[in-house]
């Protein structure tokens, strides 16, 4: 674990370590955030809004979430600059604060990341469920081969942001340290998603 410093960029959305993340940057704020990013070869935080809207108000966010890394960047269609980044570790903040400009930082302390860990076969539904999703969006994780199916780890957060939950209820599954209690929670909301 280690204490770093970083800009924040609070969304509506939940990013797990390994996962993917596009966004449409328009703020002047968020732009010289990826500039300087880019520049220094560093990331960002993302945080889950708990209360207040983005770009209108000061907001709120929960205190556990996700490194990001730029991977790419483009013009986007309507001209305004789009980012690919991905998820790395998670993280806890410690302190924050905002810029003049209204760019949220945060002293955070890196949080530890079990290392794979073979699925137990009590949960082989998750990783066809899984399997599934991947067909779909296989192409969006460079690390994504048939053997993650495997991976206790890999199989919680790909399921845990792939599924359609709230808000909410991803933050609580990102939160976990352990990876067995993430895949219980998943068993569990998994018969809402199933047709009956």
């Amino acid at each position: 674990m280690s204490t770093v410093e970083i800009p924040l960029f609070p969304l509506r959305t939940v990013l797990f370590p390994g996962g993917f993340l596009p966004l449409r940057i328009f703020e002047q704020r968020y732009l010289d955030m990826v500039r300087d990013c880019a520049r220094n070869d560093s990331g960002f935080g993302v945080c889950l809004i708990s209360e207040g809207e983005e770009a209108v108000s000061p907001v709120k966010t929960t205190q556990v979430g996700t490194l990001a890394q730029i991977v790419d960047w483009y013009t986007l269609e309507d001209g305004l600059l789009g980012v690919s980044a991905t998820g790395t570790r998670r993280f806890k903040i410690e302190s924050g604060w905002r810029q003049d400009d209204g760019l949220l930082w945060a002293r955070v302390q890196t949080l530890p990341e079990p290392p794979s860990y073979p699925l137990p076969e009590a949960y082989a539904l998750l990783a066809e469920v899984l399997g599934r999703f991947m067909e779909k969006v296989g192409h969006q994780y460079p690390s994504w081969s048939e053997e993650r199916l495997q991976d206790a780890v890999w199989v919680g957060y790909r399921l845990a942001e792939l599924l359609p939950l709230a808000g909410i209820e991803k933050q609580h599954l990102l939160e976990f340290s352990d990876p067995i209690e993430r895949l219980q929670s998943l068993v569990e909301v998994l018969p809402r998603f199933q047709s009956g």
